[in-house]
């Protein structure tokens, strides 16, 4: 399911813009740890962008630069957490979490994780490549992310089937790639850090029911309120 697992049904699910306003309100304090202006703080301007895009509130996003950036006097912290397992039928899976409480965070993982298996560190990661990941969108008809790519310095790209196009970096080049795409006709809609993968579970050898199953974990994972981003070696 590309290099991100998104559910399919999002506008059918229960507070799914809530959620979501959730995840980059949280990536937006964390962005502007390093400042509260956008212009100066090119992770800032991305998620901004991002969020403005699923039309967060104005006072919503602004209240988060705040937050993050020590305006209001409270004290925003967010740990990292990366927890690896099995969705049923063996699909591999990494769940990153931003969390105020790793005891909570912990205790929730490990109920998600009884309808699949939740493994030690490492178990899985060393089936998934940690990459940059840059969602862009041409600019123009005629804009060809294979020259982009090669142009930008991106080491490969996918083609998403809404038109948009998923550049793969190695980490430490994410912010020069970003900035070049704009020049091959590309507008960046995200960028950061995630896990692409190696060998995917074909989505063609399980049986709907069983698809139905890894859905719904899937969907159940990306429900709770600590966890950011959930990457499944899923294909198809």
């Amino acid at each position: 399911m590309g290099a991100q697992w998104k559910a399919k049904h999002k506008d059918l699910a229960a507070n799914a813009k809530g959620q979501l306003f959730g995840k980059l309100a949280k990536d937006i304090m964390i962005a502007a740890r390093q400042g509260p202006d956008p212009a100066a703080n090119s992770r800032l301007r991305l998620v901004v962008e991002q969020a403005r895009k699923v039309s967060m509130p104005k006072d919503t996003l602004e209240r988060a630069i705040k937050k993050g950036a020590g305006l209001t006097g409270e004290t925003v912290h967010f740990e990292h957490a990366l927890y690896e397992g099995f969705a049923p039928h063996r699909v591999p899976v990494m769940v990153e979490c931003l969390t105020d409480n790793v005891n909570r965070a912990a205790s929730e993982m490990r109920v998600l994780f009884r309808k699949g298996q939740l493994g030690a560190s490492g178990s899985v990661a060393w089936d998934f490549d940690h990459l940059g990941m840059i969602e862009a969108e041409p600019i123009t008809a005629g804009a060809d992310p294979e020259l982009a790519a090669i142009e930008a310095g991106a080491q490969d790209f996918e083609s998403g089937e809404d038109g948009s196009t998923l550049f793969l970096t190695d980490p430490t080049d994410l912010d020069l790639v970003s900035r070049a795409l704009p020049a091959q006709g590309f507008t960046v809609l995200s960028a950061k850090l995630g896990y692409k993968p190696k060998n995917p579970v074909s989505a063609a050898n399980l049986s709907a029911e069983q698809l139905e199953e890894v859905e719904a974990f899937l969907a159940a994972l990306d429900g709770n309120e600590d966890v950011q981003n959930v990457y499944a070696g899923l294909q198809g």
